[in-house]
């Protein structure tokens, strides 16, 4: 990033490397501030008009009436505003009021700082998280010494909010492995640290993600056509599974950067600088278009996304899906099967460990019959472990044994689909996105990395079902009656994506075996063929979520079911027409 600073619609980047501030008046003297001024005032005219005209009420220009509010901050921050003689003065009330408006119009925007490990002209230290605590610092106290002086005395209450920013990234260059095709990439900054002040809320200008993953014929890298733009980019080392992905972000979507830290771990530099990337994705291209595509570089053996730039995909649906879907093209190219579901390790109080994996689309009720278990066994279960919560792979491991693992260190979930304490219970840790918004989300911590890629033992696979009008689970016989349950992946649609009511999805799985059928469904029997051949349960819960009053407490049924023969061993669990 060339500039200290960058503007756009709700997202502000403050780029240490190029301007640190110390003092308030250096602060209040920057070019930063007036463009923050710049921005707040229209804002101000629309949302408090009254302010606005008494503003302006001098018939000063709004570049004169900036230069007149930092001349007056700038007093505020060194003398008593008894001997501040200034129009501004004259209604200590309303100048508060305009001070409070600007305060609350900073803490809404979605506020990063960059800072690379480079020597370059402005601010460089070791540790940048005391780099932009010290900013935290400074802005609290310019905004605190201004009104309490303006208000004529001390506050009764001080809250310590994130008067700076939401967070900071530590970006360095890294020497990469990148093939000569993709040269456009070289001199992009990589992500070395994040600081996430958290509980974090974004605001995305989407709610919802609509569009699918279709493959292209093209690279992508073709799209990617400004050379002098890479200064607009940053690239996130994703570690998704046991595959290093190459997420790059332009500045406009750094907030979904950001929030990848919560959901995929952050490759280290000794690994990211050394190994060649299995997958590469491109969020945020400015070619015109709306594409969500991939292609399979057959040479390089690199699967390559592109996500273009566009307020419909200004959402961080549309970030963990595409890198997923890329995840899950691999992973089919190594004879990997991906399941879209969940898995949990129950561990009981007697000793003994249950590996549940399940299977279904979103909404189909997944996360919330595992919630419903943890409440009616909880004398029975000591604690859980999370392997996956959205997205995973299923393989034959080299003993001829069937193995799972997970993708993310983190959960992507709608806050509708939550126990009502469940988002609270790490809500220090957690990144919301339009919490008052219908499809609210959040991501939640959810495991570690070394839990994700470990081998898990598959105790039972059950498809959650939220359409059938039944209670309970059942079991198949046969891989012949279970596959087609499976394979027809379906489900009532919630309207989390652009489906609504009943549909149909290859194998519950839009983000690659849809897309590469041919391929999965020979994986599918090879899988499935060997879950019969070693006796592990495979089934269907009837979640009900998609029925009428959710099946009048038909979760609660579903895992009451699960918990009697999972749990309990009990065989034949009850089915309720």
């Amino acid at each position: 990033m060339r500039e200290a600073y960058y503007f756009h619609e709700d997202t502000v980047i403050l780029n240490y490397s190029k301007q640190y501030f110390r003092t308030p008046h250096e602060l209040l003297s920057s070019e930063g501030f007036r463009s923050f001024l710049s921005s707040f005032l229209p804002v101000l005219k629309k949302e408090h008009y009254d302010l606005y005209c008494w503003l302006v009420a001098s018939k000063l220009t709004e570049k004169d009436l900036e230069d007149e509010i930092v001349l007056v901050m700038k007093y505020l921050m060194v003398v008593d505003i008894n001997e501040i003689h200034d129009y501004l003065i004259t209604n200590r009330e309303k100048f508060l009021q305009v001070i409070e408006e600007a305060y609350n119009y900073w803490r809404k925007l979605q506020r990063v700082s960059v800072l690379y490990t480079h020597n370059e002209e402005g601010y460089q230290i070791q540790n940048f998280l005391e780099a932009d605590s010290r900013i935290n610092d400074l802005c609290l106290n310019v905004y605190r010494t201004a009104e309490e002086k303006v208000q004529g005395g001390k506050n009764k209450v001080y809250r310590q909010l994130h008067a700076g920013t939401n967070a900071s990234l530590l970006l360095q260059y890294y020497p990469d492995h990148l093939p000569e095709e993709y040269d456009k990439l070289r001199s992009i900054a990589f992500v070395n640290e994040t600081m996430i002040r958290t509980p974090l809320i974004l605001h995305p200008r989407s709610n919802k993600r609509t569009n699918t993953f279709t493959e292209v014929s093209y690279n992508p890298i073709e799209d990617f056509r400004d050379p002098d733009a890479k200064d607009d980019w940053i690239c996130y080392p994703a570690k998704i599974g046991e595959l290093l992905v190459f997420a790059y972000f332009h500045r406009n979507y750094i907030s979904s950067a950001v929030a990848m830290a919560n959901l995929f771990e952050l490759a280290a530099p000794e690994e990211a600088a050394v190994r060649k990337p299995d997958c590469i994705e491109l969020f945020g291209v400015e070619d015109g278009t709306k594409d969500t595509v991939f292609y399979h570089d057959q040479k390089n053996d690199i699967w390559v996304g592109k996500v273009s730039a566009a307020k419909e995909i200004d959402y961080f649906g549309y970030t963990k899906k595409s890198l997923l879907t890329l995840h899950n093209l691999a992973m089919i190219q190594r004879g990997w099967l991906p399941i879209h579901g969940a898995m949990v390790n129950i561990y009981l109080k007697d000793g003994t460990k249950k590996g549940l994996l399940f299977m279904g689309d979103s909404g189909a009720g997944k996360s919330e019959t595992l919630e419903a278990l943890s409440a009616l066994a909880d004398d029975l279960i000591d604690h859980q472990e999370t392997v996956f919560d959205d997205m995973g792979t299923v393989h034959i491991d080299e003993n001829g044994e069937i193995r799972a693992q997970g993708t993310e260190i983190g959960a992507f979930v709608r806050l509708d689909d939550l126990d009502k304490g469940t988002a609270y219970k790490d809500m220090d840790r957690s990144i919301f996105f339009n919490p008052e918004k219908p499809n609210a989300r959040v991501v939640l911590p959810a495991a570690p990395y070394y839990v994700v890629t470990t081998n898990q033992k598959v105790d039972c696979f059950l498809y959650a079902n939220n359409y059938t009008d039944k209670r309970g689970m059942h079991l198949f016989s046969s891989a012949e009656e279970a596959e087609p349950v499976f394979l027809e992946g379906k489900r009532f649609a919630l309207g989390t994506t652009q489906e609504k009511g009943l549909s149909t999805t290859f194998f519950a799985n839009p983000f690659g075996p849809m897309q590469k059928q041919e391929e999965t469904k020979k994986l599918i029997d090879k899988i499935f063929a060997k879950l019969f051949e070693k006796g592990i349960p495979v089934g269907e819960v009837y979640t009900c979520l998609g029925l009428p009053n959710k099946g009048d407490h038909g979760i609660t049924k579903a895992a009451q079911a699960l918990m009697d023969f999972a749990i309990l061993g009990k065989t034949g669990s009850k089915t309720e027409d």
